[in-house]
């Protein structure tokens, strides 16, 4: 991936609270395209292989919900993390990690990570296929800019981290705003 390729339009499978559906679980389907989540927006995406996995639970999602106000305060509309999980896997992470900024998109089957050239072998960790981490600035559906971690490689013996870091991507918005200000 590079600046300006567009974004592969999928349609993800999501669960949504609602209500109206009553019982202990109320929630229903419902299906958001890519262009649901990023057309007309300037947003961060990041992905990353796994939910409840320990460097994307202790640092990279912490990270982005953390620092969601300053990435606002730089002209971020939203925050999406992804990953080839099912919604309610990615529901249950979110309410675990008491995500107020961040939102998740679930990509279960690896549909849109395949299509973006991430999707990678992980059998070595009993994982299957998952997405190699990177992160991405993406303005109306176009990659504005690309953070991708080092040697993306099926069954890496490593999880290298730190490309795709909320702190590098605010670097970059930092450097940014200081161009255009000169």
């Amino acid at each position: 991936m590079k600046p300006g390729v567009k974004l592969p339009q999928v349609t993800f499978r999501t669960r949504v609270r609602d209500e109206s559906v009553g019982g202990p679980n109320p929630f229903r389907w419902q299906d958001m395209t890519t262009d649901d989540y990023f057309a007309n927006k300037r947003v961060i995406l990041f992905s990353l292989p796994g939910a409840f996995t320990p460097t994307c639970s202790t640092y990279q999602l912490p990270g982005f919900e953390k620092m969601a106000a300053d990435f606002a305060a730089k002209g971020i509309d939203g925050i999406y993390c992804m990953s080839v999980n099912d919604s309610f896997v990615m529901n249950k992470w979110a309410e675990g990690q008491a995500l107020k900024a961040v939102k998740v998109i679930p990509d279960g089957s690896g549909e849109f990570t395949r299509a973006m050239g991430m999707l990678v072998a992980k059998d070595n960790l009993g994982f299957g296929m998952r997405s190699w981490r990177y992160g991405a600035i993406v303005n109306n559906g176009v990659i504005e800019a690309w953070f991708e971690e080092p040697g993306r490689c099926d069954n890496h013996g490593e999880d290298p981290y730190g490309e795709s870091s909320p702190e590098n991507l605010m670097k970059y918005l930092e450097q940014e705003a200081a161009v255009a200000a000169e």
